[in-house]
């Protein structure tokens, strides 16, 4: 099962492309290296209050898959530097 995920975040702390640069680079190494997950930045590279990202988790079990992203999503709404604001899964 491949489970897809497209997640809009704002920053409101950040002041520069640097700050957002930083803070999700943090992100992302966390949620790779905790939930062996691919994600990266999809959107609004040049808006240091917005960014997009893609997550995607593959497993041979489909319960695993949805938990697997259920995590992801408890991870992004923990980090207190930005705020979760549009999400979209889909399953293949």
């Amino acid at each position: 099962m491949i489970v897809y995920a497209e997640v809009e975040c704002m920053l409101y702390d950040g002041h520069s492309l640097k700050q957002k640069r930083s803070v999700l680079k943090r992100l992302l190494a966390k949620l790779q290296n905790t939930f062996n997950v691919a994600v990266t930045e999809l959107d609004y590279h040049d808006l240091w209050q917005r960014t997009k990202l893609g997550i995607v988790t593959i497993s041979n079990d489909y319960i695993h898959s949805e938990k697997v992203m259920q995590e992801v999503m408890k991870v992004i709404d923990a980090f207190v530097e930005l705020e979760r604001t549009q999400t979209t899964v889909e399953r293949v």
